[in-house]
């Protein structure tokens, strides 16, 4: 099987000297961590591929991120043609045997099979779409057929302050819709849990779980943080925290890449995120702790000003995500902890229901005292969202609360009295 590697990429310029190709590393281009290499199952590399990650990556336009997920989707794609034994650049004269038309079959196969989801379906093949255009682009592919056939889509979003509009854009004959199951969703697909099951995964947390764990879902809970965020704070940061002028209890601390110090966000945005004078006072004595100055000790020069540590000095996060292998193998063994003691408010949970746990929240406490316009532009600013659009999700998600409150109240009543009818009719 193909495999996906990470490593740590230098950029280098070529020039001649004596007749002879010598290297040399281009110190004023920084080093980009994690960056993904593909090879085949023996262990040649997928130039190609690697060429696509390297020109995207140094256009300086796309974001590591976004590259990473490129690579996994095209390790993917890999896989299957070593598996079925197809070529990537195969393309012949009957176009059920190209190899993109044959992938996209496997993959709606997989999806309608249950083993992918729609959205993962439909990414891969957007990827690989994106990769076949640039190669054909840079002339790294020369085929006697079109690869697929360029048709206009209309397609339909939410504008800045609500409205639906429509834009034609450019897509192919080959691409997968994302079938999406229609249910309700918040931002990063997950619901916000109640105030009695937050409260209980608090408590459990604190009695049974690492004090940095615990304090990670207290920030979730009560700063809307994403993970990637709580994992890169600084010591800096809080004590660089600026009270704020309409409430002495209060404060704010900055975050993004143009933060003093800088600390990660997803999309790169930097913004500030309210903190209680509880909570901050709270971060601040665990950052003078015994048990975080040790784990300050072991850590390297660039990692000693995090405020959360693992116990080898080593970062949660993962340099370049906005994930935490570290947490994730802690949150499942607590989960498994509380399953053995009947708490089912760990069921299905997951870190980022944090934060829409706090959305909902601020956003039930700002539409009681504001309309719907002051609200959503209130928590925007809190959340750091990019547009108004992830803002109106939890809006509109309070607005149907009563309703679906109301309707299974008069639903759960003519259900009773149609029992007691029988019941009297017997």
């Amino acid at each position: 099987m193909a495999t996906l590697e990470w490593i740590t990429y230098q950029q280098h310029q070529a020039s001649l000297k004596d007749g002879t190709v010598v290297w040399k590393v281009r110190s004023a281009a920084p080093k980009i961590e994690r960056f993904p290499q593909i090879y085949w199952k023996d262990s040649s590399p997928w130039r190609e591929a690697n060429l696509w990650a390297q020109a995207r990556a140094t256009s300086n336009d796309v974001d590591i991120s976004t590259i990473q997920t490129a690579a996994t989707s095209l390790h993917a794609y890999a896989n299957w043609l070593e598996t079925t034994d197809t070529n990537w650049w195969d393309f012949p004269l009957r176009k059920s045997e190209r190899c993109l038309v044959k992938y996209r079959g496997a993959l709606i196969e997989m999806r309608n099979d249950g083993h992918l989801a729609p959205s993962t379906t439909a990414q891969r093949m957007r990827v690989a779409i994106a990769f076949y255009r640039w190669l054909n682009g840079v002339g790294l592919l020369d085929s006697n057929w079109p690869l697929w056939q360029d048709k206009q889509v209309q397609i339909r979003f939410m504008d800045k302050v609500g409205f639906e509009r429509s834009v034609l854009v450019t897509t192919t004959d080959l691409r997968i819709p994302n079938r999406r199951v229609i249910r309700e969703n918040l931002e990063g697909g997950l619901l916000p849990v109640t105030i009695e099951d937050r409260d209980i995964i608090l408590q459990f947390a604190y009695a049974y779980a690492s004090e940095e764990l615990f304090l990670m879902l207290v920030l979730g809970f009560f700063t809307g943080m994403r993970l990637g965020s709580i994992c890169d704070l600084k010591v800096a940061t809080l004590s660089q925290a600026l009270r704020d002028p309409t409430s002495n209890e209060l404060f704010r601390i900055s975050i993004g890449p143009r933060a003093r110090p800088p600390v990660a966000t997803k999309f790169g945005v930097t913004g500030q995120v309210w903190l209680t004078r509880l909570h901050l006072e709270r971060m601040i004595e665990y950052a003078q702790s015994s048990r975080r100055l040790k784990r300050e000790a072991e850590a390297c020069a660039d990692n000693k000003d995090l405020l959360f540590l693992t116990r080898f000095g080593n970062p949660y996060h993962q340099s370049g995500t906005q994930k935490s292998a570290a947490l994730n193998v802690e949150i499942y063994s607590l989960k498994k902890l509380a399953a053995k003691h009947g708490i089912s408010s760990f069921e299905n949970f997951h870190f980022h229901q944090t934060r829409a746990t706090y959305a909902t929240e601020l956003a039930k406490i700002a539409l009681a005292v504001s309309d719907t316009a002051g609200a959503v532009a209130f928590v925007k600013d809190a959340l750091m969202h990019k547009n108004e659009e992830t803002t109106l999700q939890y809006i509109r998600f309070l607005e149907k609360a009563p309703i679906k409150s109301a309707a299974s109240n008069a639903f759960t009543r003519s259900f009773l009295g149609l029992l007691a009818g029988q019941v009297n009719g017997e």
